[in-house]
């Protein structure tokens, strides 16, 4: 089996279990940084983790990323060494709160970077620490702790920008929508379900983007007739 494969079951495994101490980070940004050393955590990203369990397809969750991205601020930045949530940050999580709390079907992965500066082993761990008080902050917002399904750190791996001086842009937590939840008679995640759920998503937003052109669809239906 290659290891992206056996990548992609670990982080599964870990991130459905729902626990949420130390074990359960350390073991999370443990593959993390193993995959990221080999170049193959890509083929389990929050972006398709979901695929890789034949629930969803790229496009899918890829939409929901952008809706998110686009309607909450998904990325808040740090000081210099630091985990500490300012007053900017925390206006930021509260966004993200809101949306959170709004798509109660949809569960999201945190994940923390770091920039250049300091050793490798110090920024995963700084990465972390930042991933989990952002983590923590959303609970204390309301937001259930299972809605959360994993914390990772990328710690320098990751820069936006390349360089290897200090830079804010790179010190950052990023909250990625990583696929549905577990359907309520079930108990378990179920690709059906999830792709209902999508569709419904869907469904709102044409709904949505309907009134708000005034019938611009139903125009485009009857193009050719009295306008």
């Amino acid at each position: 089996m290659k290891k992206s494969a056996i990548t992609t079951v670990s982080i599964s495994i870990i991130a459905l279990s729902g626990c949420w101490n130390g074990a359960y980070y350390d073991g999370f940004n443990a593959t993390a940084e193993r995959s990221a050393e080999t170049n193959t955590f890509g083929s389990a990203t929050a972006n398709n983790t979901a695929v890789h369990a034949g629930l969803l397809t790229n496009e899918m969750l890829a939409n929901l990323t952008r809706k998110f991205a686009s309607e909450a601020l998904a990325t808040v930045n740090f000081a210099f060494n630091s985990s500490r949530l300012d007053a900017e940050t925390q206006a930021a999580l509260q966004r993200q709160a809101a949306w959170i709390k709004a798509h109660p079907q949809i569960v999201f992965t945190v994940y923390g970077h770091t920039d250049k500066v300091g050793g490798n082993v110090f920024n995963q761990n700084l990465g972390k620490r930042r991933a989990r008080a952002v983590a923590n902050y959303l609970t204390s917002q309301g937001i259930p702790r299972a809605k959360l399904r994993a914390v990772a750190s990328f710690g320098e791996t990751r820069p936006l920008v390349l360089t290897e001086e200090r830079n804010r842009q790179n010190r950052r937590t990023v909250t990625e929508v990583s696929g549905f939840g577990s359907h309520k008679k079930s108990g378990r995640l179920d690709g059906r379900y999830a792709i209902e759920i999508y569709d419904r998503y869907i469904t709102l937003e044409n709904q949505e983007f309907i009134r708000e052109e005034g019938g611009l669809v139903t125009d485009t239906a009857n193009e050719g007739g009295t306008k």
